[in-house]
């Protein structure tokens, strides 16, 4: 199993707001979209570099898995997680799961920027939270 390239890079950050001059006006990136994700308790912001997209990852709730990343992290927030772009994503997590890695996710659910998503442990992706997408 070869993803297809790498969809996104998840960053969690403290408040968008403060995050995005860094990589717009240092980077000289553009926000092209924000929106948010009521059920996994964030808010979202698409930057582009190349065709692969940063997605900077605010928390609504304190009870959020990104509020917890970044009270773990100092509050400073930081690499939170690399998203692979593949084809037929249910096939997908079989094969890997076949191949011995533990699924956050059996079944996959809607993400933000229309694709469908499912995560990975990283108990079993040495150490990296791994996110299948595909765009349905």
């Amino acid at each position: 199993m070869i993803p297809e390239q790498i969809e996104h890079l998840g960053i969690a950050v403290p408040s968008i707001a403060e995050a995005l001059p860094y990589y717009e006006n240092v980077l000289g990136m553009t926000c092209y979209k924000t929106e948010e994700v009521a059920d996994q308790k964030v808010k979202t912001a698409f930057l582009k570099v190349g065709e692969v997209k940063i997605e900077l990852l605010e928390p609504t709730s304190p009870e959020s898995t990104i509020a917890k990343f970044i009270e773990k992290n100092g509050g400073r927030g930081g690499m939170h997680h690399i998203a692979y772009k593949v084809s037929n994503i249910e096939e997908k997590l079989a094969e890997v799961e076949a191949k011995g890695a533990a699924l956050i996710d059996k079944t996959p659910r809607p993400g933000a920027d229309g694709m469908t998503i499912a995560f990975l442990h990283p108990k079993s992706t040495a150490g990296v939270l791994t996110e299948f997408c595909e765009k349905k």
